[in-house]
């Protein structure tokens, strides 16, 4: 082995462990968004529920990983021999660093195709499937079954996520049409949002949330405080969930990829706040403060299925529509009694839509219809799918807590305590 082979061999060993050191430390700001979830669903509903909904959110995020090791994975990125069970995915997440037979590095490219650990990748995914069914929770918050919800969440995770994840991400037939969907506007964000409607539909509006007359009747949130943190979180973790799908940073134009990417993605939720900012003063004449930071969040969905199409100025505009569109559906799905706590089929569907669309008008590879066709696909599978096992779930455990709970609240009846007791009445 001359000099030349023995550093070229080094060059890639480095580059394949920056590769994936970068795609796990990607993938770690991704899950603390699972704080970020919690932290702002736990602001915007009543005391009295919290506790039951930073317990769906902690449950949420382990079934996730689990359901997805188990099958998940093996749906998403098959390969040439897919069996679709535990043995499939297991093999396929052993797979490392292939070397020759005199200890060389012969190739840095695992099972996957990657130039960095088949484990690393698993572990960016998983994060992602866990933001996915981390969107339902806020949705049917404050009056759902706990173990109703973790049920769904098993059958999300394991199944339906991840057969619409392989149509884009595995190499599937949105892939080969040519559908653009960077890191998940649509695999993600409006599939999270398609069963969160799902449930919210069979499960009806909270009770005292709308008057016999059908006018929405706010429902304060008990900790706005919290709420904004969530969204800080949300943002920083936002930067890894974009940042991550290029997928690595070991080369000049990789990284430079990654900087444009996070810079648009920063930019497009401070177009989206100011949006939502601006409507919410001139249509409420106030700053609402829920709007503004559903604006923020409307900006980060809006840009991730194209951060890497346009400029900072572009992205800008991407999140400010996003910021507006988020203001008005989550009135509109109001006016329709559509009951959503936390506003996320507002802010991951409709706002998810506009940012599959947004991308042809940045990207001349983009069609309109390839993107209208793959968004439609995506709502009508898991949609149709959540309704149906949210409908099997009703028929047999049920879905919605007693109306006597829903009352009192469900931390004592789901989890048997209060996330703030010194409130709580003492006989």
């Amino acid at each position: 082995m001359n000099d030349f082979d023995v550093l070229s061999s080094q060059v890639v060993e480095i580059s394949y462990a920056l590769d994936t050191f970068y795609f796990l430390m990607m993938g770690a700001l991704v899950m603390w968004m699972a704080a970020g979830f919690t932290m702002l669903e736990a602001g915007l509903v009543r005391a009295k529920n919290t506790a039951e909904i930073l317990t769906k959110n902690v449950g949420l995020y382990s079934i996730s990983c689990v359901m997805y090791m188990l099958c998940g994975y093996s749906i998403m990125y098959p390969g040439d021999d897919f069996t679709g069970g535990i043995i499939s995915s297991l093999s396929t997440l052993g797979s490392g660093l292939v070397t020759s037979s005199d200890n060389s590095v012969a190739s840095v490219v695992d099972g996957s195709g990657l130039d960095h650990s088949t484990l690393s990748d698993f572990f960016f995914q998983v994060v992602f499937v866990a933001t996915a069914m981390s969107i339902v929770s806020g949705a049917v918050a404050e009056r759902m079954k706990l173990w109703s919800f973790f049920l769904f969440t098993a059958v999300l995770t394991g199944f339906i996520y991840p057969v619409q994840g392989f149509w884009k991400w595995g190499g599937g037939w949105l892939e080969q049409l040519g559908f653009l969907d960077f890191a998940g506007s649509g695999v993600v964000h409006l599939c999270g949002a398609a069963a969160a409607l799902a449930g919210v539909l069979l499960l009806g509006p909270r009770k005292g949330k709308y008057d016999r007359h059908g006018q929405a009747l706010a429902i304060p949130g008990c900790n706005l405080p919290l709420a904004t943190v969530g969204t800080f979180i949300l943002w920083l973790g936002w930067f890894g969930f974009n940042g991550g799908s290029v997928l690595r940073i070991s080369n000049v134009a990789d990284a430079n990829s990654v900087a444009l990417v996070i810079v648009n993605t920063n930019m497009a939720a401070a177009g989206g706040l100011i949006a939502a900012l601006l409507l919410a003063r001139f249509w409420f004449g106030k700053a609402d403060l829920t709007m503004v930071l559903n604006g923020a969040l409307a900006g980060l969905v809006a840009i991730t299925a194209g951060p890497l199409a346009t400029t900072p100025v572009g992205a800008t505009l991407i999140g400010f529509v996003g910021g507006l569109l988020v203001v008005v559906s989550i009135i509109a799905f109001d006016k329709l009694r559509i009951d959503d706590p936390v506003g996320a089929i507002s802010v991951h569907g409709v706002v998810g839509i506009w940012g599959l669309l947004a991308v042809p008008i940045f990207d001349d590879s983009g069609k309109f219809w390839i993107q209208l066709v793959g968004l439609l696909c995506i709502f009508a599978w898991v949609f149709s799918m959540s309704l149906l096992f949210w409908l099997l779930i009703r028929l047999t455990i049920g879905i919605r807590v007693d109306e006597a709970h829903e009352y009192e609240g469900v931390d004592l009846h789901e989890c048997g305590l209060e996330a703030y007791p010194e409130f709580a009445m003492v006989e």
